[in-house]
């Protein structure tokens, strides 16, 4: 990872006093960034979104023992890392019968975090060069 200059004082700063943001916010930022620091929660969240070209298709759903066996875990393992998106208010789901149907259900996080996913995988790139 190519290291970058921070930005002058004067813009991290508002009358001399570091600009924090509120303490919720803060918390909310800590909870998505670990929530995503799990690479089959990622896959989960790939799995369920809607391709980048086809904006006017209707949310993918997806049954839980489908995305377990997509990924090759066992249903358990699934069903904590789905609870723990439900928690971040990434993914919802509904009953249908025996089985539950998950979707995404805030794209955009979803796709900010795409985004920075892209970003990434280029700088990787670039840096092993």
């Amino acid at each position: 990872m190519s290291i970058r200059k921070l930005p002058a004082p004067s813009a991290l700063q508002t009358e001399g006093k570091f600009k924090h943001r509120p303490a919720e916010i803060d918390a909310f930022v800590d909870h998505f960034l670990s929530t995503m620091c799990d690479r089959t929660r990622r896959q989960i969240l790939e799995l369920l979104a809607v391709p980048d070209n086809s904006n006017q298709a209707p949310p993918i759903e997806v049954r839980s023992g489908d995305i377990a066996r997509e990924l090759g875990l066992s249903p358990a393992t699934i069903s904590g890392h789905l609870r723990q998106l439900s928690e971040a208010g990434l993914i919802t789901s509904r009953r249908d019968g025996n089985a539950i149907y998950y979707r995404l259900c805030n794209h955009v996080l979803v796709r900010s975090f795409k985004d920075l996913l892209h970003a990434l995988d280029n700088e990787h790139a670039t840096y092993k060069s």
